[in-house]
């Protein structure tokens, strides 16, 4: 459904004319792996019946889409003349999960900090492939469009630079190349999209995970080309909380950090974020309907993860407390390097000093919404989470 007047101008999200430009743009004539289409076609018709889209919205949508597919062309490209990419070896990484606002993005970007680790920046994410024509060592075109992506996300929503600290250059979620399988609980925190969401959560996510591993291989394999390549993946995104069993399944030996942070100040500022996000591709989404997702969401995926931890050993996580974080962040990151069995070095605490004064939370314009903006109470998160709270909190 769609509110443009002028029906012959509504932008298509068919799936043969997205097909057909993304092969268009890759200079391919076909994929190699097809194994994204039913994921695809389930998500479009979400997007083109659900979304309620406004025209800047289909036409962002209908381009987010197209890029992931010319990716994906991109990397087969790479994988026809370089299939040694398949043989990069992630050793176990470190994954940060937690709810969003419980400090998973300063744990992230602290142990990021240290020189041994990989990290997603930002600019990889959105493009994980080299565009053509680019060369190793000289600057990358891809941090440059980066850089033009996030102003121009940041000047349609203003706000969304009080929520979260956006940086092109920056450790980001792995979560966005999740995204180039199809299997991800992105497109909900940027539409109303429930047949999707509904849908995929229902699927086997080996596939998604799968990707993953081949992504992070990819780039690797880049990062040894440019001569700086890591001995770990440190990585980070709350969608791991509802899919923990796929996660160690693919990679065996992960170590889990779990951040923890009271929901209710977690949730109504999820909603806040994700509500901000919303209406860069719809004229008035309802923030009812955004607080009900987001609580449902990340109630059921909270859930999940206790019952997935409840069956694995303990000495596969740490849990982090989100106020200890903020009271003495270098020492919970002593903390965690000794669970992980790493020597914290002088020179990379001197880095993470250095980060942390350079972010301090005072830098960035407060952060403003309200429980009932959303339709909460404080009785009803606390009842949806409350075994949760009582475990963790």
């Amino acid at each position: 459904m769609t509110h443009q007047g002028d029906e012959s101008q509504v932008i298509g999200l068919s799936e043969e004319s997205i097909l057909a430009e993304a092969l268009d743009k890759a200079g391919r004539p076909g994929f190699a792996d097809d194994s994204f289409r039913e994921p695809l076609r389930v998500l479009i018709r979400s997007l083109d019946e659900e979304a309620d889209l406004n025209a800047a919205g289909r036409f962002s949508m209908r381009t987010r889409i197209v890029d992931i597919l010319v990716n994906r062309l991109r990397l087969e490209e790479y994988l026809d003349e370089y299939p040694e990419i398949r043989d990069e070896e992630i050793a176990a990484p470190f994954v940060i999960v937690g709810l969003p606002r419980t400090g998973t993005t300063m744990l992230h970007r602290l142990l990021s900090c240290d020189p041994k680790t990989n990290a997603v920046a930002w600019w990889e994410n959105r493009n994980p492939a080299p565009f053509p024509g680019a060369e190793w060592g000289a600057a990358d075109p891809r941090i440059a469009e980066a850089h033009v992506q996030v102003r121009a996300i940041l000047e349609a929503v203003p706000e969304l630079a009080a929520i979260h600290p956006w940086d092109p250059e920056g450790p980001d979620e792995e979560i966005l190349l999740l995204e180039h399988s199809f299997y991800s609980t992105t497109p909900g925190s940027l539409a109303k999209v429930p047949g999707y969401d509904t849908w995929v959560k229902l699927q086997d996510q080996t596939p998604g995970y799968e990707y993953l591993e081949l992504m992070l291989q990819f780039l690797q394999w880049q990062k040894r080309q440019a001569g700086n390549a890591g001995e770990r993946w440190v990585l980070k995104t709350p969608h791991h909380l509802g899919f923990m069993e796929y996660l160690f399944k693919v990679f065996p030996g992960a170590r889990v950090i779990q951040t923890h942070r009271d929901p209710l100040q977690t949730i109504p500022s999820v909603a806040s974020m994700y509500y901000s996000l919303w209406r860069l591709a719809s004229d008035d989404p309802d923030p009812l309907e955004v607080g009900r997702y987001c609580k449902e969401h990340y109630s059921n995926a909270l859930n999940h993860c206790m019952a997935v931890r409840d069956s694995m050993s303990a000495e596969s996580f740490l849990d982090v407390d989100y106020r200890a974080v903020v009271r003495d962040a270098m020492g919970e990151v002593r903390r965690i390097y000794d669970f992980l069995g790493l020597e914290l070095t002088a020179e990379t605490e001197k880095e993470m000093l250095w980060w942390v004064e350079e972010n301090r939370r005072d830098k960035r314009a407060p952060h403003e919404y309200t429980l009932e903006q959303f339709g909460y109470s404080e009785d009803e998160i606390e009842r949806d989470f409350a075994e949760y709270r009582s475990r963790h909190i």
